[in-house]
This record gives C-alpha cells, structure tokens and sequence, in this order.
C-alpha cells in the first residue's frame, strides 16, 4: 500500500508545507520543487504543481521571490521547451507583486526562458506577455516589462518588430518617471536586437528625446548609455548623434550635477517616483 500512494506522497507534503504558518517551513519548501517535480514526473507538474503555485501569490515576499528565481530553471522538469510556456502565466503574476525584488527576479526568469523558448511558442506566449505587462495600468507592471523587450524582438516577425518598436517609444514617453528610468536603462539591450535601420530612424531618436527628459533621473540613465549605443553604431553615427549630447552635458556640468541629484534621490527615494 505504501508504495501505491509513494507518487503522491511529495506533493502532499509540499501543501502542507507551503500553507504552513511558519514561514521558515514555507520558505524551507520551495527550492524542494525539483525534487518534487522529479517525483510527480513532467506531466503531474505541469497539470498539478504549477496549478497550486499560482495558488500562493499572496504568500511573504521571500517564499515568492524564491519561488520567482526556482521557475527559471524549471525548463526541463515541466517537459522541455515544448513546454516552456506553461511557466510564463505565474512569472507574469509575480511580475506585478509589491515587493520589487521579486518583480526582478521574474524578469529575470521570464528572460532566462524566453531565450530559450522556440520561435513560434515566443510569437504565441512571450510576445502578447509583454505586450500585457506594457499595457497595464499599474505603473509597475510597464516599468518591468522594459526589461523583456530584447527577448521579445528576436523572435518576432516584422509586423510585430514594428509593433514592439512603437510600444517601446510609449514606454518611454510614460506619465510615469519610473517607467522612462526603466525604458533608459534598458534602451541600449534593445537597440542591440533592432536591425541597423531602424537603429538609427527610431532608437537614436529615442535615445535624444530621453536626453531631453524633463526629470533630472532619466536624463542620467540615458546618457549613461551613450556607451552600449555607441558600439552599435558606426564611427561617423557616433559623431552625429552621441558626440553632440556628451559634449552638451559637459559644457553645461550637467552630468556631474545629474549625477550628484540622482546619488542624492536614490538614498532617500526608496520606491518613491515623484522625481
């Protein structure tokens, strides 16, 4: 008899621990996720454990983040890259949980699969994610969802490469100052991915109207990253489009004056978006 209920031992004992009210007890649990799906086998993961952890989105910042950073490597235990997929809809909850680490850490994941996802399974699920997270109302689903663009744009046919161009220049023409900074660290990954000429008809304009920015923040982080730009240009573009920004923060002391107001915010700011 034991060895009839032995397959369903693990992920019993994993409910009980993870609907422990010690936290240590849940948090204690998580990185057994691979033992546990190694047990359940690819098919009860993906029907049953995935499921119940999409159950749990309400649970302490550090179970979720833990959670956030195991899903990134649980690839091979939900069935392989056929099956990538199924991990992407809880990734996309903890995308928009409070605390910003583990927002982070499901970015990170979210990137670490959709590099590895296949072609036609990014245009079907990783795309319209990103496009979801763009689009929603919370600002910090939009400030997250700058950092999967690059991912996103490989796979893309040309409809939609246009399409996530034009998202992009949204993102960084946002209501919200977080979400510009974000689109401004962001940038240069993307530009990377984006064919030679749109480089130069879309992301350097870009990259000028963030110059350009009215908050002090997005500034800095845009031209901090005249270096990634750069090394995607030639030397002539370089002189054209770059050159004349360096040369007009430093005329003016700009970035050292940027750089002493945005040291300054970020030791008092926390995750205050007023600047």
């Amino acid at each position: 008899m034991a060895m009839i209920d032995e397959p369903l031992y693990p992920i019993a004992i994993l409910i009980d621990e993870l609907k422990n009210e010690d936290i240590q007890l849940r948090l204690n649990s998580i990185p057994r996720l691979s033992t546990i799906a190694r047990a359940l086998g690819v098919e009860r993961t993906r029907k049953e454990l995935i499921p119940f952890l999409s159950e749990n989105n309400d649970d302490d910042d550090e179970v979720l983040l833990t959670m956030a950073e195991e899903l990134g490597v649980f690839i091979p235990y939900v069935g392989g890259l056929e099956y990538a997929n199924v991990l992407l809809p809880q990734l996309e909850t903890l995308c928009t949980v409070e605390e910003t680490h583990v927002r982070e850490k499901s970015v990170e994941s979210l990137c670490r699969i959709g590099a590895q996802m296949r072609e036609h399974d990014v245009v079907e699920y990783f795309i319209p994610l990103v496009k979801r997270l763009a689009a929603r109302e919370w600002f910090m689903a939009r400030v997250f969802s700058c950092g999967l663009f690059h991912i996103a744009y490989l796979s893309a046919p040309e409809a939609l490469k246009t399409e996530l161009r034009t998202i992009y220049r949204q993102l960084c023409q946002d209501d919200m100052p977080m979400v510009r900074r974000s689109a401004a660290t962001n940038l240069g990954k993307f530009a990377a991915t984006v064919e030679a000429a749109h480089l130069k008809a879309e992301m350097m304009s870009i990259f000028e109207e963030l110059t350009n920015d009215d908050q002090d923040s997005v500034r800095l982080l845009a031209v901090e990253g005249c270096g990634a730009l750069g090394k995607l240009l030639e030397p002539q573009d370089c002189v054209a489009h770059i050159l004349p920004i360096i040369v007009n923060f430093s005329q003016i002391d700009g970035l050292n004056q940027l750089r002493n107001k945005y040291v300054s915010f970020g030791k008092t700011r926390g995750e205050s978006h007023c600047i």
